[in-house]
């Protein structure tokens, strides 16, 4: 099979959370299927566009309401990423460092979809498939099948994955001529309580819908930010599909990134050496644990309580506990976080940013990795992890649901059942007890590590999806 997958993200061109990291190796395991998966996104400002060779593979213009836009599609020669890699430039549009955050954004991501959709067309042969993710390119489904100038695409099939559904890139009717002509019968399939609402089109035009998680799927039938009825509707053709890791770029014994590679056998001495450098670098004591937090300080992820969580914990263990902090976000939890290291500079450090490498040498050092989401489609974390043997602590929630069972159920992670101060903390408590019982801690450790969170498995669900 011919699978496109279209996405505003893919790592390592570039990553703002999961949605990169999915796309950058779901495409590379359905190849090793025997398939041809291929991704096209944004040419953005990024240091890989500037770092590699690429190949111009389309010339052409474009229309977004009145205003006309040229498009040049590069391909990147070595396939360095496993699979075909196409990147749409819009000049003044898709050229700029950062891949979301611009008052223009709803222009940006349309020009980009009807770029594709031009391209597509004049092809001499049709996709088995275009697999969109996410809101920046929801509104392709319903392109295909209504507008007049992509006729010739109606047939093709279109699957949908909701990687997180509180996002969906609503805007107002007075948007409506960007997009290409259409019967305005069809009007009703853009709309979504007033506004133009490209996931909820997506849902609603789509040939099949995913979402990251089995019990992600379950969750959005009452928490999808206003599309709960519309996503009940659509039932019948959506499934949960577990996200996967791409154990390739995430394996401790040959991570480029460590301090010190380890395997199993190894994993002792190996996270030792790995968590004493970190401990060096940002001036912690590695005899005591380390707790950690990688990711954006947003409310969703449960941002928001961290600083009362950490002075909490660090006041009550009394200099027998350590945290780490890598993220960025909220501008007001960023200066809360950043004000605990003149509380507590023994015991407490924190990295305001992204840093891939930084989280790499996180995972394979610390102890214990904190996810109190409020909301998490899948998670990919916990996944990294377990494979860096580090113990989950996580809400009952989502894909962390579906993946980290208690210790007290005879799993391997720490579990909590609320986004609240009291049960973090809890949980804190007896992630501490557990450290302390050496023994146990090197079974988990060795169990975890050994659970396989790949993405063959996935691969495969997808392309049955795709054949049903």
């Amino acid at each position: 099979m011919e699978i496109i997958h279209v996405s505003a993200e893919c790592y390592p061109v570039a990553k703002v959370g999961g949605l990169g990291d999915v796309v950058g190796a779901l495409p590379k395991y359905q190849n090793k299927l025997g398939h041809f998966a291929k991704v096209v996104m944004p040419a953005y400002e990024t240091r890989f566009m500037q770092e590699n060779e690429f190949e111009v593979v389309y010339d052409g213009w474009g229309k977004l309401g009145f205003r006309d836009f040229t498009v040049r599609i590069f391909r990147e020669k070595t396939n360095k990423l496993g699979f075909d890699l196409f990147l749409v430039h819009i000049a003044g549009l898709t050229d700029r460092p950062q891949v979301y955050g611009y008052e223009d954004d709803t222009e940006r991501f349309l020009a980009f979809q009807i770029a594709i959709l031009d391209w597509i067309e004049q092809w001499e042969h049709q996709p088995d498939v275009l697999h969109c993710h996410d809101h920046h390119t929801g509104l392709i489904p319903f392109m295909m099948s209504h507008c007049v100038r992509y006729r010739k695409l109606s047939r093709v099939p279109s699957v949908l994955t909701i990687h997180n559904a509180q996002y969906q890139g609503q805007f107002g009717w007075d948007k409506l001529h960007y997009i290409p002509a259409f019967d305005t019968w069809k009007s009703g399939q853009l709309d979504w309580k007033g506004a133009i609402n490209p996931l909820a089109a997506a849902i609603k035009c789509a040939w099949r819908v995913t979402t990251v998680s089995p019990s992600y799927l379950e969750e959005i039938r009452y928490n999808a930010n206003g599309l709960e009825e519309l996503l009940a509707q659509e039932r019948g053709k959506s499934v949960g599909i577990l996200n996967g890791i791409d154990n390739e770029v995430w394996d401790p014994a040959k991570d480029p990134m460590l301090h010190k590679n380890f395997t199993i056998k190894t994993a002792e001495n190996g996270k030792a050496a790995n968590k004493e450098a970190l401990c060096d670098v940002f001036g912690l004591n590695p005899t005591k644990p380390l707790f950690t937090f990688i990711g954006r300080l947003v409310g969703e992820k449960g941002a928001d309580l961290l600083p009362d969580i950490f002075y909490n914990a660090l006041n009550h263990f009394e200099g027998e506990v350590n945290i780490l902090v890598l993220g960025s976000g909220d501008p007001q939890v960023e200066g809360r976080l950043m004000h605990l290291k003149n509380l507590f500079p023994k015991n407490y450090n924190a990295y305001i940013g992204y840093n891939e490498q930084l989280s790499h040498q996180i995972y394979a050092g610390a102890d214990f990795l904190l996810m109190p989401s409020r909301v998490e489609p899948c998670g990919l974390n916990q996944m990294y992890a377990l494979r860096y043997g580090t113990v989950p602590v996580v809400r009952r929630i989502g894909g962390l649901k579906d993946t980290v069972i208690d210790i007290g159920d005879g799993g391997f992670g720490i579990c909590h059942d609320q986004t609240s101060i009291w049960d973090v903390g809890h949980a804190i408590g007896r992630a501490y007890e557990l450290y302390k019982e050496k023994t146990r801690m090197k079974e988990i450790r060795k169990y975890m590590m050994q659970l396989d969170h790949s993405w063959d498995r996935a691969a495969q669900q997808y392309i049955d999806l795709y054949q049903m």
